[in-house]
């Protein structure tokens, strides 16, 4: 038996094919667009999303020698909004990304009413342009039209999961779950529901939101018609980060991540307890069982790591691939004072600065390329690390995502954060986290203690070298991070 697991991305879509013993047989990805419509604003087209998520898992499947498939998984970019007709399934805008800006003058406008710390104590979030609600509110003001055809239930609002089941299943079924739900500023931890109090405040009819569903169980099926002839249970769902987490086996209380993807993201396994920070971290939904049992995380999101690669290579074009970042920064034992914020949408956690923007500075005439390379990797580490230290002390941190394939950004890492850093075999932990509930839904694997059997480590980072020195260039780091912020 396997499972297909779709993992909708934020620069592109991936399928693989994950078999009982937790290897990927088969692999499928494609790119979609970005468009930046203004500085500051993030859109995908959602039927481009749609289609790279054919083109994925023909591609995953074209490899796979197998035709032993029972379920599929969706994970998926959490925050990024999206609207679609209810019949033709066809959408009347462009999705607006997690990473875009433009609602900033609403959040501080509930800010400066005094909304802020009810809008905390219900949904763990903050008032930032980061999560859907605002989105949503931004939409109701600028695009009137749309909106009214939201209100009169024609158009679904949903993040990219429940868009991607609607299209699977030919719009039969309008769902979502509690990690995704969780991220919307509409739902309340404290009931495990969405909240008619938040759907007041930012405008939002509870009609057009999706049906809560358990993170693994049997929820819906694919119509083969419009799924390159599968009709599979979708039997498991949850959102990128939380699907990492469980990727990892990261199932008992005080468990922790990082993946380093688009952004970089940290997770602790908080148990059924609700766990609040005054430190900048978000509580957040992890998942929920088939019985009701909700399980939280805290988490500390930084907005951008693995883009700021991606800005090096497409940007200003100074490596060819993501890949060469490793060797090119190697030429050199640092950056010579070069200090790179990666605030390029805004500052994450924890900061939380949607006005801090960009900045790189300590070049000289010595500078090359090298130097502002290694420079990106460091702010990687230092972003991590600034979240750690907002967290209970760790013995340990697992990695996954794109990045953690890099070795000397691991080993930055761990001098960083003085613990060991530990990758394992299979870094595409996002997506096989939606293989793993989708398997758990269907009797693939019969619990979490035999999904923990299957994680192997690849390699373990010992911290190494000076620790002064570790700790001099972090607070050489963090004057730079104040010198970005407010830029915008």
């Amino acid at each position: 038996m396997s499972v297909l697991a779709i993992d909708a991305g934020t620069t592109g879509v991936t399928a693989v094919v994950v078999t009982t013993d937790g290897a990927i047989a088969a692999r499928g990805y494609q790119e979609f667009a970005q468009h930046f419509p203004q500085p500051g604003w993030v859109e995908h087209a959602p039927e481009e999303i749609w289609q790279a998520t054919l083109e994925a898992v023909r591609a995953a499947l074209k490899t796979y020698a197998g035709d032993d498939v029972t379920a599929v998984g969706i994970t998926n970019q959490r925050e990024t909004i999206v609207l679609w007709d209810r019949e033709t399934l066809g959408s009347p805008r462009r999705a607006i990304v997690w990473q875009d800006r433009r609602t900033a003058d609403i959040c501080t406008r509930l800010k400066d009413d005094g909304h802020e710390d009810r809008v905390t104590e219900l949904t763990g979030l903050r008032l930032d342009p980061y999560f859907s609600g605002t989105k949503l509110a931004w939409l109701a003001e600028h695009e009137p039209n749309t909106w009214a055809l939201v209100e009169s239930g024609r158009y679904a609002v949903g993040t990219v999961d429940s868009y991607l089941i609607a299209r699977l299943t030919r719009g039969t079924w309008h769902v979502t779950d509690v990690s995704n739900a969780s991220r919307t500023l509409l739902f309340d931890l404290t009931t495990g529901d969405w909240s008619d109090e938040l759907c007041g405040l930012f405008g939002v009819p509870r009609d057009a939101l999706p049906d809560l569903v358990p993170n693994w169980g049997e929820v819906a099926t694919t119509d083969p018609k419009v799924f390159l002839g599968l009709e599979l249970p979708i039997a498991g769902i949850a959102g990128d980060q939380q699907s990492a987490l469980f990727g990892q086996t990261c199932f008992d209380e005080g468990d922790s991540k990082c993946t380093y993807g688009t952004g970089s993201f940290i997770l602790t396994n908080t148990g059924t307890e609700l766990v609040r920070s005054d430190a900048g971290l978000l509580t957040t939904a992890a998942w929920r069982s088939p019985d009701g049992v909700l399980t939280h995380a805290l988490e500390g999101a930084i907005f951008v790591t693995g883009a700021a690669v991606q800005w090096l290579r497409d940007g200003i074009q100074i490596v060819g691939s993501a890949a060469e970042t490793d060797a090119i920064a190697s030429t050199v034992d640092d950056s010579e004072g070069v200090m790179f914020v990666p605030a390029l949408t805004g500052l994450g956690a924890p900061h939380w600065d949607p006005h801090a923007r960009g900045l790189i500075i300590g070049i000289t005439r010595g500078t090359t390329r090298a130097h502002i390379v290694r420079a990106t990797l460091e702010a990687i580490a230092f972003e991590v690390r600034d979240v750690l230290e907002t967290m209970p002390e760790l013995a340990s941190l697992r990695v996954d995502g794109g990045a953690a394939a890099n070795d000397l950004l691991c080993q930055i890492q761990a001098d960083q954060v003085g613990v060991p850093v530990e990758r394992p075999r299979i870094v595409e932990t996002t997506a096989l986290g939606a293989a793993f509930l989708a398997g758990l839904g269907t009797g693939v694997w019969s619990s979490t203690d035999e999904l923990r059997e299957t994680w192997q480590l690849d390699r373990r980072f010992e911290p190494a070298g000076d620790r002064s020195r570790a700790d001099a260039l972090h607070t050489k780091w963090t004057d730079a991070v104040e010198r970005s912020k407010g830029w915008a």
